[in-house]
């Protein structure tokens, strides 16, 4: 894709339609969504597709810095073509945090079964901004990089890639609501209140300006990773909420 080599797992390849993709956090991966893409394919009987975007996981490293429109890149040149490529037309879009910023874009452009949106941002907030400068810091830093090892090729790089641009001056103007009323396909919104990169102000943005149908779920006790701090209820809500959509 765009010349580099993208690692992807198709899980469930027999599975019903429509596909259902996994898009992964900023410092997300494949391996890094650990068990939920599983549960939730066993769960539905769908196809799959979980993959790791360019500078991430076990994918091409990237070069030079991430560009300040990598939402847009992402959601409009290199998703559309890798789901062309591996036949998912109209997916159910599962988003987490970046990956569901790059999912709502996506959605505004392209023919999307649902989207199931976990900790979705769509403007920049100071808070999370100050928890990304704290973990630049040493020796957090280091701590931090220490564990993605075995989950990125070059997890310092990920990291940099990852905090420059969203500490870059130029990104606090970055804001994607201006497409949210393009999208009219239903839309499961899941925020934990302890998210320490998003207040409740996403989540309201988004469900006021969607134009086709939003339930929302949130989650006491539960930080950034809602399938990892509450991960009974996000997955029961997620698989209810796909086969409400399909029907089932």
């Amino acid at each position: 894709m765009a010349g580099r080599q993208l690692d992807y797992i198709v899980k469930n390849e027999p599975g019903s339609p429509p596909t259902l993709v996994f898009l992964h956090e900023g410092l997300g991966s494949i391996e890094l969504w650990r068990t939920f893409p599983d549960e939730v394919v066993d769960a539905t009987d769908h196809r799959g597709l979980v993959y790791s975007r360019s500078g991430h996981g076990w994918s091409e490293t990237a070069t030079g810095p991430r560009p300040l429109d990598f939402v847009d890149r992402e959601a409009l040149d290199v998703l559309p073509t890798l789901l062309d490529r591996l036949d998912a037309p109209h997916p159910i879009l599962v988003g987490h945090s970046d990956g569901a910023s790059i999912s709502l874009v996506y959605a505004a452009h392209h023919q999307t079964e649902a989207l199931v949106l976990l900790a979705p941002h769509v403007f920049v907030e100071e808070a999370g901004l100050a928890k990304i400068r704290d973990l630049g810091q040493q020796p957090g830093r280091e701590e931090l990089i220490d564990k993605l090892v075995k989950y990125h090729r070059d997890p310092a790089a990920t990291f940099s890639a990852w905090k420059n641009v969203w500490l870059d001056p130029g990104f606090k103007t970055w804001n994607i609501e201006q497409v949210l009323d393009m999208i009219e396909c239903p839309v499961l919104l899941i925020q934990g209140l302890d998210d320490e990169y998003g207040t409740m102000a996403q989540i309201d943005a988004i469900e006021r300006q969607l134009s086709g149908p939003v339930k929302r779920l949130e989650l006491a006790a539960c930080g950034h990773s809602p399938h990892l701090s509450q991960p009974e209820q996000t997955l029961e809500s997620t698989v209810r909420f796909i086969r409400d959509v399909r029907g089932v």
